[in-house]
């Protein structure tokens, strides 16, 4: 099967980067993001085929990437100085990757807390579902939403809730002590009895330290 060129995979008629902009901008959570370069974007429509008629192709060809809630949760896009990596390259699909990919899974955004959020592509029956990497239980958990209502939840669902016992008080300011492609290591970690983002210690790690964890977790 030909793969079709970023040219026949831009919907203008269709494109969803306004109606997903929207979306984001009158949900109750932060979100920033720094435009794509046009090539940088048309090319990630061409590396994942994905038409702009979706939220993951208009993520892909109009961000380099989307940082949501302060930091917190950092969305794969194109790629560019603001973001490590993109969502060719986390998933085998680049010259350069950022990570391991891993068979069956597209990740597609990660966060602060070693968690990772991934399109089920094949590893569970191809369900086309967002599974989260959950750091505290060291497996993969269905989220049940597609792409469309992840980007949903991201932009008004309650992520405090979600991440209750990940957080400490004080986490936002926290977030300085980041680099791009850094995220926090918990001692004890989050899936021991005594971890907790309350009562654990943090310390910046390297993601692809955290990414090992969600390679090798046996679900």
């Amino acid at each position: 099967m030909n793969n079709l060129s970023a040219d026949e995979l831009i919907d203008q008629e269709n494109h969803a980067w306004p109606e997903l902009k929207a979306l984001m901008d009158q949900g109750g959570n932060t979100y920033t993001y720094v435009p794509a370069k046009p090539e940088t974007g048309k090319n990630a429509l061409h590396q994942l085929q994905v038409s702009t008629r979706s939220y993951l192709g208009a993520v892909a060809y109009e961000t380099e990437g989307m940082v949501v809630d302060h930091g917190w949760i950092t969305l794969l896009g194109a790629g560019g100085e603001s973001v490590y990596g993109s969502l060719a390259s986390w998933n085998g699909l680049s010259a350069e990757p950022a990570v391991e990919a891993l068979p069956g899974m597209m990740v597609v955004a990660y966060d602060v807390a070693g968690g990772f959020f991934a399109l089920d592509t094949g590893k569970f029956d191809g369900s086309g579902q967002i599974y989260y990497f959950a750091p505290d239980a060291l497996e993969w958990e269905s989220t049940e939403l597609s792409f469309s209502e992840f980007m949903t939840w991201l932009a008004e669902g309650d992520l405090q809730l979600f991440y209750e016992t990940f957080r400490w008080k004080g986490w936002q300011e926290d977030m300085a002590q980041l680099d791009k492609g850094q995220v926090f290591a918990y001692f004890p970690p989050l899936w021991t009895k005594e971890g907790s983002g309350k009562k654990s210690s943090k310390a910046p790690v390297d993601i692809a330290e955290a990414w090992k964890a969600a390679l090798e977790a046996k679900n």
